[in-house]
């Protein structure tokens, strides 16, 4: 017979989600296969770790490093409350996960606060991706690096939501997403490393996207994201998302941590929009951007 330490360990192995438990000080003690598969970080690589070192670099989706501030298990730990929150972890490879995070206090027989567990879920959507990619792959929609929508399906998808938007009243926003410096990346590091950059950024944006928005790639290092059911504000938020989500994402290059960033402009469509003009318009944005800088977001006045 197993011990109950054994069997109870195998049970969380075979959780689908990630699991893992922190001593009073924050230091991992134990690090789950779920944990392993959504990260890509070993239990040997983390367990003995102090979360609040930043290890698991956990950001929320204003880029708030929330190991150092803000973290909900060591305000769990503090005050004994169960907590909940959306947050990005950072995979080994770099890109951002958007996960689930419940945090609850563990207790000994004085109850007496000892510790506290994490459990993290996939929030990225991925049976409803699965269903979007087996479609664009259908309809030769798919890019084939990124594993995004191409830029002929993103023009189909603006020309019937402008129709949309005339019959409907839908409203939508678009996003013109271009990396900063990426010629940099490529005449530094090479084209492999420059298409494993284009694909840490792709997967990042995936992840900041709702299941009724797309995001695609428009061409060499420019992406669109358009963006259902928004106003002006929304869509500045949204586009600050995204910058502040990529800005958080790294590339492991030889040994050391390649960080992009981009340049957004952001748009909300007219009625009187072509995709053509809504294209034109929001590229000036992304160039306004740009010239500001780079790593910023331009909108509509």
């Amino acid at each position: 017979m197993w011990s109950n330490q054994n069997f109870f360990r195998s049970l969380l192995d075979n959780l689908y989600d990630g699991v893992y438990f922190v001593d009073h000080n924050r230091i991992i003690t134990y690090w789950n296969k779920g944990a392993e598969r959504m990260s890509g970080f070993t239990a040997d690589e983390v367990i003995g770790s102090c979360c609040k070192d930043n290890i698991l670099c956990h950001v929320d989706a204003a880029g708030k490093l929330l190991c150092l501030d803000g973290c909900p298990l060591a305000a769990t730990l503090k005050d004994g409350e169960e907590r909940q929150a959306e947050v990005y972890l950072q995979h080994r490879n770099g890109h951002r996960v958007p996960v689930q995070v419940r945090v609850s206090p563990i207790r000994d027989q004085h109850d007496k606060i000892i510790g506290a567990v994490e459990i993290f879920s996939d929030n990225s959507r991925r049976s409803s991706d699965q269903e979007k990619i087996e479609e664009l792959q259908h309809l030769v929609f798919l890019d084939p690096l990124t594993s995004l929508a191409n830029r002929r399906y993103l023009e189909v998808t603006l020309r019937s939501r402008l129709e949309e938007l005339v019959r409907f009243d839908w409203g939508f926003g678009v996003l013109f997403i271009d990396i900063d410096h990426f010629k940099e990346v490529n005449d530094s590091f090479g084209h492999e490393t420059g298409d494993e950059a284009l694909k840490m950024v792709a997967k990042s944006m995936s992840g900041c996207c709702r299941v009724f928005d797309l995001v695609g790639r428009w061409g060499g290092e420019e992406f669109v994201a358009i963006i259902m059911n928004v106003d002006k504000e929304d869509i500045r938020i949204t586009a600050e998302r995204f910058r502040k989500v990529i800005e958080q994402s790294t590339l492991n290059v030889s040994g050391s941590r390649l960080q992009m960033t981009v340049s957004v402009g952001a748009t909300e469509a007219k009625t009187d929009d072509t995709a053509e003009t809504l294209i034109k318009r929001v590229d000036g944005l992304m160039y306004r951007s740009k010239l500001a800088g780079r790593n910023c977001v331009s909108c509509d006045r």
